[in-house]
């Protein structure tokens, strides 16, 4: 086997376990965002929002979150690159199936949720590293994040533009999740359906879960 082909491997090992781990990170925000609709005096949120600000260990784990995420996108880019090259001939024997299909698209839907991203981080995470998010109203020292989130939330334009990308969400973790662990060598015929019917309902899960909480915010 020559060397290019164990760089390849090795790039698509990093990619799927660095989308695995972010597939986790997206679970655990969606169940803090949720708060801002089953408290509506924000106090959830903003109380589970300075426990993740404030304690080290997550503090320095974000670090780690946003390396993966620059290392999934980075790989992504490059392995899509490489794939280009490789099959300036599309081959003519491709089964067409709905995997074939949607992993035609991965690379679009992920680079439509990295620039959602930067635009998300600049709204929110950037606010709040530079203190301008204002004081939680009877907690002093706490934050009021979920007030900045309800106030973007009553913007049509960036709520419609919210739920576009949580779409495109939706249908990339719908074929990446399975891709994540046929690369990984995990593909044997008695659990990948398994498997991919579990993707479809994380896929289906998450992106809906994204998607409730403006709307209702929102139409309220």
């Amino acid at each position: 086997m020559s060397s290019t082909f164990y760089s390849s491997l090795t790039k698509k090992y990093v990619m799927s376990l660095a989308g695995l781990f972010l597939l986790s990170f997206l679970l655990v925000h969606l169940s803090i965002n949720l708060l801002l609709l089953l408290d509506e005096s924000r106090g959830l949120f903003n109380e589970a929002a300075h426990f993740m600000g404030t304690n080290p260990f997550i503090q320095t784990f974000q670090w780690v979150l946003f390396g993966g995420f620059a290392v999934h996108m980075l790989v992504g880019v490059i392995l899509q690159i490489q794939n280009w090259m490789a099959r300036p001939k599309r081959y003519n024997k491709k089964a067409v199936s709905e995997e074939s299909y949607l992993s035609k698209f991965m690379i679009h839907t992920g680079i439509i949720i990295a620039v959602f991203l930067v635009i998300h981080l600049g709204d929110f995470f950037v606010l709040k590293i530079t203190g301008q998010v204002p004081e939680f109203a009877g907690h002093h020292g706490t934050e009021d994040m979920g007030l900045l989130v309800i106030e973007k939330f009553k913007m049509g334009g960036y709520v419609l533009f919210y739920v576009i990308v949580l779409i495109f969400l939706g249908f990339h973790l719908d074929h990446a999740f399975q891709s994540a662990f046929q690369s990984l060598g995990l593909n044997n015929p008695k659990y990948m359906p398994f498997l991919k019917g579990l993707g479809r309902i994380l896929a289906i899960v998450i992106g809906l879960g994204y998607i409730l909480i403006p709307l209702v915010i929102y139409f309220k």
